[in-house]
């Protein structure tokens, strides 16, 4: 999911760069959801781990 979220920071920077306005800040949106969402699943596999261990 870090992967996607990274290919559609570069399709921003890249669609910012010529000018598709929309496009860059669509790409930038939906890169910024899914690196949330792999932030809060890593905080919660690591919190699991933390868990289980104990």
């Amino acid at each position: 999911m870090l992967r996607y979220a990274l290919i559609f920071l570069v399709v921003a920077l890249i669609a910012a760069f010529f000018g598709f306005s929309g496009v860059a800040g669509a790409a930038a949106s939906i890169a910024q959801i899914l690196f949330y969402i792999f932030l809060a699943i890593f905080v919660i596999s690591l919190i699991m781990s933390l868990v289980k261990r104990a």
